[in-house]
């Protein structure tokens, strides 16, 4: 069975993943997950996991926040360390800025998750047309579902996500990639 691994700065992403990926992802594709401790011990051990990854056919795929930083650098950093590692073909996707703007995204998803209900008519506010723009999406996402918690609320939203019609452009270049990897390994 083929693998994708995921490598992931929090287990909040991995939650996510857990609810999302069923909705498109091939049952002859295992999804694992690598959670580290942070966007520091990501790119720290990084390399060092993927050098001592032992299992043939395995796809990777890294996700990681922007949080303030460069996108563009913050990409081609991990890349590079990917490829340095020898792992030149591993994907790279930056939440923009954190990952709560996928959830800011798709409020039809945190209002039948955690509601309250009233957050899916707000998805028509200029505010959260392009959730990338929004400078602090987990403070947003706290102001208007104050019963959002990081762990448990990824853990709801994730299987409400809809793949075509979120509005966060990082969510659904996350989506793209995943099919892409998944395409260039169909027979």
């Amino acid at each position: 069975m083929r693998q994708l691994v995921f490598f992931l700065e929090e287990p909040s992403a991995r939650e996510m993943l857990k609810g999302l990926l069923p909705k498109f992802l091939p049952e002859e594709i295992c999804a694992r997950f690598v959670v580290f401790e942070g966007k520091q011990d990501l790119e720290k051990r990084l390399p060092k996991r993927l050098r001592a990854w032992q299992q043939p056919d395995s796809l990777f795929l890294v996700l990681r926040d922007q949080d303030r930083g460069n996108c563009i650098d913050i990409k081609s950093n991990l890349a590079a360390k990917c490829a340095d590692a020898g792992y030149p073909r591993t994907m790279v996707r930056i939440a923009c800025h954190e990952l709560e703007t996928f959830y800011l995204g798709d409020l039809h998803a945190v209002a039948a998750s955690i509601g309250p209900k009233s957050l899916a008519k707000m998805q028509n506010k200029a505010k959260y047309r392009n959730p990338d723009r929004l400078s602090n999406p987990a403070l947003e996402l706290k102001k208007i579902a104050p019963s959002y918690q990081k762990l448990s609320g990824s853990r709801d939203i994730g299987p409400h996500l809809d793949l075509a019609t979120n509005r966060s452009r990082s969510f659904s270049s996350l989506v793209s990639g995943i099919n892409r990897l998944i395409e260039a390994q169909q027979p």
